[in-house]
């Protein structure tokens, strides 16, 4: 994968199909299955991030070109505006116009990548969060914290690292709540940009539920 820094706020990067399909990806499931674009745009992401520090915050703006052999895609970070009312795009009209957007990837990778100010601002009904760990001991240290045993967790391990995923069902949880118990996981683990459906198929599930009481029960 070729990656073109082109300011603090924008990347863009061409991928090949032969490296798509080397990666595991059929070229349909691109276009026509949304849970796999957005697996290998991720996977992507990773990549760019590592190579160009390239750190995701907020919503992004995407645009895809398809070529003869492989995807150019521009990835810029959206900011909000002065008065706080709308994102604002920090990139150039006329660069714009050299990247016709490729109207399937668009419609497939939009809703989820592109929400507008209010989508932000909302939690969705069920919020779930996937965080990995440098050590097997952050892990233990975590589930010894008060308040967190009412959070549905699975664990798993994949190429090597150990992998919280955690949901806040809205209906049992506020955004304080969420706010709160989110601040003291961010204290262990950070959040990665796998998604868990990638973790979920390659992957080994570890603890399938109640994570953190399990954990205190083998590490007292």
């Amino acid at each position: 994968m070729e990656i073109e820094r082109i300011n603090d706020n924008t990347v863009k990067f061409y991928i090949s199909y032969v490296d798509i399909e080397e990666r595991g990806f059929e070229r349909d499931e691109i276009w026509y299955n949304r849970e796999r674009s957005e697996e290998l745009f991720w996977e992507m992401m990773e990549e760019v991030h590592d190579e160009e520090e390239f750190t995701v915050e907020g919503p992004l703006w995407i645009q895809v070109q398809a070529l003869d052999k492989g995807l150019e895609i521009l990835v810029t970070k959206a900011q909000l505006s002065k008065d706080g009312q709308k994102f604002e795009l920090p990139v150039p009209d006329e660069k714009l116009k050299d990247l016709p957007v490729d109207e399937r990837i668009e419609e497939l990778l939009d809703q989820h990548f592109n929400p507008n100010a209010d989508d932000v601002l909302e939690y969705e009904e069920n919020l779930d969060f996937l965080l990995t760990f440098r050590d097997f001991e952050d892990l233990i240290s975590l589930s010894r914290q008060h308040g967190l045993d009412s959070i549905p967790t699975k664990l798993y391990s994949f190429e090597g690292r150990y992998f919280l995923f955690v949901e806040f069902p809205e209906d049992t949880f506020d955004e304080e709540d969420i706010d709160n118990m989110l601040s003291i996981l961010l204290e262990y683990g950070m959040e990665t940009q796998i998604t868990i459906h990638r973790v979920e198929e390659y992957g080994k599930l570890i603890i399938a539920e109640d994570v953190f009481e399990q954990l205190r029960t083998y590490f007292k």
